[in-house]
């Protein structure tokens, strides 16, 4: 007589593999809108987490390691204040702070002298390149010691995949991963200086005895409907659009990390759509930008070649 084999069920013949399933399926529950979301994001880098708690709300490609642009300049703020120097010491802008690099534009002429205090608000508000140079330049020690105290933080900040070569973020192997930027932002929000300048929306500065107006590169900051705590921007052509930002949300205070957005439409596009995730409205729609705009966006940047 033939014997009919007797099918079991997969999970009697593996014991484990029912506490698999359940294991599985708790993970992939517990995964937050982070990994899922159905928000559209030009960015090809994100990460908004919220302060205090450390949850991730949105999340993607957080962990490639990118050039960040003029990000870096929220390091080289931390760096200088930490040395405690002379903030009304005055500092001359010297030829060698001129970008040879990308030949970005700047506002500042060189031998022009400020005060420290002046060339920190034109860094990190203005995001000028040669304001940034001069403050790694006059670092006690020179070049030499800032990269080392730089390098001395990303330690102390526990930034595994943050490389810093200079102070303003035009070479493209100034490099970290939205993770990172994260812990960055945090650590520069301890700053009450980095948080005043950074959200200031303008601000005028005697420039060789003529009054000179400039202004915060996030148009965000100031405008209607936005609390924000913290702000840069960036941008090379390496890096694409970046930009890093707290603000209050929903209720609660939010970082968010953008980088390589392809145009300032998209960024700032991708950052009025999280906010609005975040409180709840109604999922957001991106509008794509126009090649009309795109076009225009590179005739503007060719022609004025400033690296934010």
């Amino acid at each position: 007589m033939r014997r009919v084999a007797q099918t079991r069920p997969i999970d009697s013949l593996f014991p484990n593999t029912y506490m698999l399933k359940k294991i599985v399926a708790v993970l992939l529950s517990s995964f937050t809108v982070a990994a899922f979301a159905a928000v559209p994001l030009g960015s090809q880098s994100v990460l908004v987490v919220e302060d205090g708690t450390g949850k991730v709300l949105l999340e993607k490609n957080a962990n490639a390691q990118v050039p960040i642009a003029s990000l870096t300049k929220l390091m080289t703020a931390m760096v200088v204040l930490d040395a405690k120097p002379d903030m009304n010491e005055k500092i001359e802008i010297d030829r060698a702070d001129v970008d040879m690099l990308k030949h970005s534009a700047s506002r500042v002429p060189v031998g022009a002298e400020l005060s420290r205090s002046d060339v920190l608000q034109l860094a990190l508000m203005s995001s000028d390149n040669r304001a940034a140079a001069s403050l790694g330049r006059t670092y006690p020690g020179g070049l030499p010691a800032f990269r080392m105290a730089v390098r001395s933080k990303i330690k102390a900040l526990g930034l595994t995949q943050t490389v810093i070569e200079e102070p303003t973020g035009l070479s493209p192997h100034n490099m970290s991963t939205a993770t990172d930027l994260v812990k960055i932002a945090t650590a520069a929000s301890a700053y009450p200086e980095i948080r005043r300048i950074t959200t200031d929306t303008k601000d005028i500065i005697n420039i060789k005895g003529r009054k000179v107006e400039y202004h915060n590169t996030n148009r965000l900051v100031g405008a209607k409907g936005w609390d924000v705590g913290l702000s840069k921007t960036g941008y090379t052509e390496e890096a694409g659009r970046c930009l890093i930002m707290r603000f209050k949300s929903g209720g609660k205070d939010n970082t968010l990390v953008l980088l390589n957005a392809k145009a300032n439409s998209a960024r700032q596009m991708d950052a009025v759509n999280i906010r609005r995730f975040i409180a709840g409205a109604d999922e957001p729609k991106v509008m794509k930008a126009s090649v009309t705009t795109k076009k225009k966006a590179v005739k503007r940047s060719k022609r004025t070649r400033r690296a934010m």
